[in-house]
């Protein structure tokens, strides 16, 4: 299904179930006008306190706050698909700013996200992150920048819920949880023209999803230049999360 089409079939199933703007709660489409032209449409440096190590530079929209911490879990939890497009555009800005402040503007995007449990996209019916992650790819290309999309994580493992864990136990339930597939897209990507690959990811929290997903791509002989999320929360040291933390399936 082309994605023109694609982006038909989520309105109509919105229309015909019935919606509410997630920003402003007006009757009507998922994400009205007025709401749609305040989303962030850049992205910018996102650290998470305290850094993992080695962990390559984030960039996100925004806050995990307000419109966008909305679109993300409504998209994710409520199966409101129309707002993948609108999040692709968002993830497409972040993706762009990064590349061009720590990639290579003039080679090609390797967007891999990060992967769920496949008992969550069961349960969910569809997987966010990778619909979200096809949209940017097509408006990237649409904007003349040569992107794709190569879901190359698995789960190697089980981890515990992390809702209530901290840096420390998020960054020990993770480790070894991913491992990067072998096929045609990665040994594309191992060679000398080696594109700009980005994990992508919906939230950074504390940055240990992250950094486990490119432990992962990095031991199947792939160099991640950076890490590309709608929202970011911010951690202190010592100190509590900025704003509730995602519904989590293993996320960052």
């Amino acid at each position: 299904m082309g994605y023109e089409a694609v982006l038909v079939r989520d309105a109509w199933s919105d229309l015909l179930f019935g919606s509410s703007c997630v920003g402003c709660g007006r009757p009507g489409r998922l994400l009205c006008l007025t709401c749609r032209r305040s989303l962030p449409r850049a992205g910018r440096v996102a650290w998470p306190t305290p850094t993992p190590y080695g962990l390559v530079p984030p960039f996100a929209a925004g806050a995990y706050d307000g419109l966008l911490k909305a679109m993300v879990n409504a998209h994710k939890e409520q199966h409101a698909l129309a707002l993948a497009g609108p999040m692709g555009e968002v993830l497409a800005a972040v993706v762009r700013d990064l590349v061009r402040a720590v990639g290579n503007p003039v080679a090609s995007v390797l967007l891999v996200p990060v992967p769920s449990r496949r008992s969550v996209v069961r349960s969910r019916g569809h997987d966010p992150m990778l619909r979200v992650s096809r949209r940017a790819t097509a408006m990237l290309r649409a904007a003349g920048s040569p992107a794709y999309v190569g879901p190359l994580l698995r789960p190697a493992r089980r981890v515990a819920d992390q809702s209530d864990l901290d840096s420390a136990a998020r960054a020990t339930n993770l480790a070894g949880s991913m491992r990067c597939v072998s096929g045609p897209v990665t040994r594309r990507a191992r060679q000398p023209d080696v594109p700009n690959v980005v994990v992508v990811d919906d939230v950074i929290t504390t940055g240990s999803t992250a950094r486990e997903a490119q432990r992962a791509l990095e031991s199947g002989g792939l160099t991640v230049v950076g890490i590309a999320a709608l929202a970011a929360t911010r951690r202190r040291l010592g100190g509590e999360c900025g704003g509730s933390l995602p519904h989590s399936d293993g996320g960052d």
